[in-house]
């Protein structure tokens, strides 16, 4: 398996799409999240358009792990805060075990916690099916400036280039003695061991970017040739075009609502 960033490379058909299809799919799904104020409208969005979506691009357990790893910290956080001390005069009890949650402050944290769901889930389905090269030319062939595309490629690639450079620091001090498990004050003893090579390393690493890009004549005036053909067809044109007139509806509709 070959890992770019978050991509996981696969062949299927929500690998095939062009980058911009995928997001003008997201950003009606996230837009949507907040749109419809239903309580369930985010987990129905998330089970019955993320989840097939991320099985039928076969990257469905890189999904859920990286989903569950980012939100369930924040969503027990937003229902033990928000359970016990939603501000609303005469809240409904509801009693577990010695606490005493109060309705509404589950509710409201239910809302937000969905509503990120989809917020963090359909931009990692991007990633995860989408090379970080092909969504960056992409964009800089709609318009966005080289510079730009290039920071957003670099942070596509970073988190998990820090991760696997962290776990191999981690991994060769270890080997030559550094006590790095144990209790809270032995893990903190271990902490600057690890942190100074990572960040050694990181700038390390940028400069390297740098000196390639400089190069390779990235700043320069004039046309560029790429090695990556991205495919679009018209279909996805008139795709992305119903999506915006879907996203349109959908605001039009929301105006209307809290207007009448």
């Amino acid at each position: 398996m070959s890992r770019t960033g978050f991509y996981i490379e696969r062949v299927g058909v929500v690998q095939r799409l062009n980058p911009m299809t995928k997001l003008a799919a997201a950003l009606l799904l996230i837009a949507a999240t907040f749109l419809l104020p239903d309580l369930l409208t985010a987990p129905l969005i998330f089970l019955a358009a993320l989840v097939p979506v991320s099985l039928l691009a076969n990257v469905g357990r890189s999904f859920f792990g990286v989903v569950a790893k980012i939100m369930l910290p924040i969503a027990i956080s937003l229902l033990l805060v928000q359970g016990l001390f939603f501000p609303i005069p005469n809240p409904t009890p509801v009693p577990v075990g010695p606490l005493t949650f109060r309705l509404e402050g589950l509710l409201f944290a239910a809302r937000i916690a969905g509503r990120l769901l989809v917020l963090a889930g359909a931009p990692l389905l991007i990633f995860l099916t989408t090379h970080p090269i092909d969504l960056v030319q992409s964009l800089i062939a709609r318009g966005v400036p080289r510079s730009i595309g290039y920071i957003l490629l670099v942070a596509m690639q970073l988190v998990p280039s820090i991760a696997e450079r962290a776990s191999a620091v981690a991994d060769t001090q270890r080997s030559r003695g550094l006590e790095t498990q144990g209790n809270l004050l032995m893990r903190a003893r271990g902490l600057l061991p690890l942190i100074s090579p990572l960040i050694v390393g990181v700038l390390l690493e940028v400069e390297e970017r740098a000196a390639a890009l400089e190069s390779r004549a990235f700043l320069a005036a004039g046309p560029k040739t790429t090695l990556r053909d991205v495919p679009d067809s018209p279909a996805q044109r008139w795709a992305r075009w119903a999506l915006v007139l879907v996203f349109v509806a959908l605001v039009t509709w929301r105006v209307a609502l809290v207007f009448s």
